[in-house]
């Protein structure tokens, strides 16, 4: 159970030591700077070619959020006078795992090949990254999330922690818990990373924020946030989107009482409830989160942001992200965004392989389809959404194995490929920077899903975080490509076509053959081009629209107009 929750956001896996992994140079120095709040220590690693990476891991960007500081906005860190040790990774915040987790995680890394040095001031662009997991688990360890590719890029990257869960998303509506505190922590590391990133060599006045999942559910949120307004120039939003028909409520009063009673504290109002659960300890509230389970795996989103209402605290989120793009309410920034082939088809085997899963969405597929596919079960319209739901993508038939292509389909669009469409769709016409959209449809011989019948030996297409293979070493699961491997050419792509939007705002501000001569030109409600990023790089256009249009028909923009 516990391997099957985690494998929402990655197939948890050994630690793995490869032969071909990068060693450390000679120079195992381990460098000291000084940044506005002290000084900082890191440690040497290698790039995928062998370059020095200058890497500071465990950075504390905000006070403990623990005791009184639990449930609450976070606190920046003061300066502090000793130097600190930043040359390992820090444990990972609360949430179900066999990892090493702690309350105190509000921690970031800071990659970099290049330091100021006198008058020097490299101004490298700067990519922070936002990790996935459903707003409850992974992390931005090294392990999970490493620079080894990227960093042959001239650029500097930020990973880091954010909290997770109830721990990070308890929203009662009401001034003891707006909500939106895991929000919060990422808007503080980009405060933290305006104001001290020079140090490390990067540009404050160039950041990419790029994030996977709920990642980049996070940065269609901070396009629109007040918070987050001037802390960032450009966008990358992977696989994940705030933009769709996942409901973003007012509250998740219903889910602080389900945390309560499961921790057996008092559910009658917001202050017992905040009161009780204080008292518990952190790993009891992390690992609580496999209760709130329905439906097998899902729902893959749990605790997520809410609409705040105004109690005198700096609000996130003033009302639905939807609404406020179309009022023109969002930075306009240069973005990317795109999907992976299959998605979450990994979701669909898992029914079809449980018979109890296959019978209970057969049979009740009008109750199932909401929690599965992230939509209102309240809403009037449910039975309609479900109903249409069933026809176009199941030919409302019963499940049998004759159903994997379309309920693979149904929870790649549910989940992923809707809400990134209409991001597409709504940011480029209110935009006035390019908006870049893209597939990513390279299969290599790795995936984090693997057909049951190959014993993990042959992927079964192109699913969930299946790209982030060749932006960033996953240690955890994956071997270290080499220039002689067949995945090293889309790594080379994919680290190149990231590096030149965060330097210049476009992916391809040249033609050149390392990129197959592509010109990846921006998506446009007329022209809906998009980029397949596969054995080659290759323009398309109207990606799956037959299968968006019938989504856009069931969850209309009119219902989120004011």
């Amino acid at each position: 159970m516990l391997r099957r929750f985690l494998s929402l956001a990655f197939l948890i896996g050994a630690v793995f030591t490869y032969p071909n992994e990068p060693k450390a140079t000679k120079n195992t120095e381990k460098p000291i700077i000084t940044t506005p709040l002290g000084q900082v220590q890191g440690a040497i690693l290698a790039s995928r070619a062998g370059k020095p990476i200058i890497s500071f891991r465990g950075i504390r960007y905000a006070k403990a959020p623990i005791d009184e500081l639990r449930f609450k906005p976070p606190v920046p860190v003061p300066k502090w006078e000793n130097v600190v040790n930043a040359t390992q990774d820090t444990p990972l915040c609360p949430q179900p795992t066999d990892e090493p987790t702690s309350e105190d995680c509000l921690f970031l890394n800071v990659y970099t090949t290049k330091l100021p040095k006198g008058n020097e001031q490299p101004k490298r662009p700067v990519i922070v990254f936002i990790h996935s997991g459903g707003f409850h688990s992974t992390g931005g360890a090294s392990n999970w999330l490493g620079p080894q590719y990227l960093l042959d890029q001239d650029i500097v990257l930020v990973t880091f922690n954010y909290r997770l869960g109830s721990l990070g998303f308890l929203s009662t509506g009401d001034k003891e818990a707006p909500g939106n505190n895991g929000l919060k922590d990422q808007v503080l590391v980009l405060k933290w990373v305006k104001e001290n990133i020079a140090s490390f060599g990067g540009d404050p006045e160039s950041v990419t924020l790029a994030g996977y999942s709920a990642g980049a559910i996070s940065v269609t949120l901070h396009l629109v946030s007040p918070l987050s307004r001037g802390l960032f120039h450009r966008a990358i939003i992977m696989s994940g989107s705030a933009l769709g028909q996942m409901p973003i409520p007012t509250n998740q009063m219903n889910l602080a009482k389900k945390q309560a009673k499961v921790l057996e504290c008092s559910d009658d109002n917001s202050a017992n409830i905040i009161k009780c659960l204080k008292t518990k300890t952190a790993n009891q509230l992390g690992e609580s989160q496999r209760m709130f389970l329905e439906f097998g795996d899902d729902p893959v989103v749990i605790w997520g942001p809410v609409i705040e209402g105004d109690f005198g605290q700096e609000r996130f989120l003033t009302a639905h992200p939807i609404e406020l793009i179309q009022k023109g309410e969002f930075a306009k920034v240069p973005i990317i965004l795109g999907v992976t082939t299959d998605e979450f088809a990994a979701r669909a085997f898992n029914v079809l392989a449980n018979e109890t899963l296959k019978k209970q969405m057969s049979e009740d597929f009008q109750k199932i389809a909401p929690i599965a596919f992230l939509y209102d079960r309240d809403s009037d319209k449910s039975k309609t959404i479900s109903d249409g739901l069933k026809k176009f993508y199941l030919n409302d038939k019963p499940l049998d194995n004759s159903s994997l292509p379309g309920l693979a389909q149904l929870y790649a669009d549910a989940l992923t490929g809707f809400g990134v469409n209409r991001a597409a769709e709504l940011l480029s016409e209110k935009n006035n920077a390019s908006v870049y959209y893209y597939k990513f449809n390279y299969k290599g011989r790795y995936s984090h899903f693997y057909l049951p019948s190959s014993n993990g030996t042959i992927p079964f297409g192109v699913v969930h975080n299946d790209d982030l293979i060749y932006l960033f070493y996953i240690q955890k699961l994956f071997p270290i490509f080499k220039d002689t491997d067949p995945e090293a050419q889309t790594v080379n792509k994919m680290i190149l076509l990231w590096s030149n939007f965060a330097k210049t705002g476009n992916p391809t501000p040249e033609t050149s053959d390392k990129l197959d001569g592509a010109k990846w030109e921006p998506y446009s409600s007329k022209n809906k081009k998009y980029l397949e990023v596969g054995n080659k790089l290759v323009l398309g256009e109207k990606l799956n629209e037959k299968r968006y249009e019938e989504w856009a028909k069931l969850f209309p923009l009119s219902q989120y107009t004011s």
